[in-house]
């Protein structure tokens, strides 16, 4: 168990900076829930945030928190796990979301999170604080998760077009309206079951690390209340910068491929919460997206601009490391 203990301000404190991290999560990732449904014009936007928000909260009803585990417990030593590389570590994450927020990049808000808590973690113990396994996992999803959407998103359009080749385009404009409705929703609930679970995590190894869990890591249910919570309302507010950029500057989406898109990265986002994996919406849905464009034709996405959104994942983990590396230092200073 660790030696520092806070009072109960500072612990609030703290606290409140984790779920301020899961709202900007939900700020910055909602796009990746509504990108596709907004630009196809299955629901305004307004309307689109509100859906998307409603099933990120129920999400804990239909998932259990291994990612919540692997945050806490397998990324660094939890032993090393202080209230100091909590606060660190949010601080590199919550630094890197808001600049590339700002700059209108979909990176990953997942993957700032575990690079700020590797970055203050090494900083603090040195390279052995790493959990090399969860570590490595975690990593390996950024090239996972975008290529499940991808391949997923192809599959998928392709059986589809095979399936309706002699029904009518009205016909399936119509229908594919409707069941983007539902896959929009299984999105969202992906998006809420894998993403609220790393602030979980991040306050339960905290509250673990002051003692107040007993001896085995565990999620209390207010911490998942409150994390559910935290990313519906940052969802509610809407990401609009991200949304232009995913919705319609990588492909145009028409309703029966936002519906593929969404379909297939909700599979992805499922399959990995159940695995215990925090992988990143916006790496899954992005790849997704760009599985539906290449159906039509390889002209159709914009490599440009999904280049340089390549380049933001890849600069993710080890830019919310560094900035973490040195908030731990400052603070350790003073």
């Amino acid at each position: 168990m660790n030696s520092i203990h806070l009072g109960l301000p500072a612990l609030v404190a703290i606290i409140a900076i984790a779920l301020a991290f899961d709202f900007i999560n939900g700020l910055h990732d909602a796009a990746n829930s509504i990108a596709t449904v907004v630009s196809t014009r299955v629901l305004p936007p307004k309307l689109a945030v509100a859906w998307a928000a409603g099933f990120n909260f129920i999400a804990f009803l239909f998932f259990g928190l291994h990612v919540a585990k692997t945050i806490g417990t397998g990324i660094i030593n939890p032993m090393v796990m202080d209230p100091w590389v909590v606060l660190a570590a949010l601080i590199g994450a919550i630094a890197w979301n808001v600049f590339t927020w700002w700059l209108g990049f979909p990176s990953s808000s997942s993957h700032a999170l575990i690079g700020g808590i590797a970055g203050a973690g090494v900083a603090k113990a040195g390279f052995g604080a790493i959990v090399a396994d969860g570590f490595i996992k975690t990593s390996a999803a950024i090239f996972l998760s975008p290529l499940a959407g991808f391949t997923l998103a192809l599959l998928i359009i392709f059986c589809a077009t095979w399936a309706l080749r002699n029904a009518h385009p009205y016909a399936v404009d119509k229908r594919s309206r409707q069941l983007q409705l539902v896959s929009a929703s299984l999105y969202s609930l992906g998006h809420g079951g894998n993403d609220a679970q790393k602030t979980m995590g991040i306050i339960a190894i905290l509250l673990f690390s002051q003692g107040m869990l007993g001896d085995e890591f565990h999620v209390p249910l207010w911490v998942v209340l409150t994390s559910q919570t935290a990313m519906g309302l940052g969802t509610l507010f809407g990401g609009w910068r991200i949304v232009r950029t995913m919705g319609s500057k990588i492909t145009d989406l028409k309703p029966f491929q936002g519906c593929c898109a969404e379909t297939a990265g909700s599979i992805s986002l499922f399959t990995a919460t159940w695995l215990g994996i925090p992988v990143s919406t916006t790496h899954t849905i992005t790849g997704a997206i760009v599985g539906v464009g290449m159906a039509r034709r390889m002209s159709a996405v914009r490599w440009g601009l999904a280049g340089n959104i390549v380049w933001a994942w890849i600069f993710t983990i080890p830019a919310s490391a560094l900035i973490a590396a040195f908030a731990f230092q400052l603070i350790a200073y003073f």
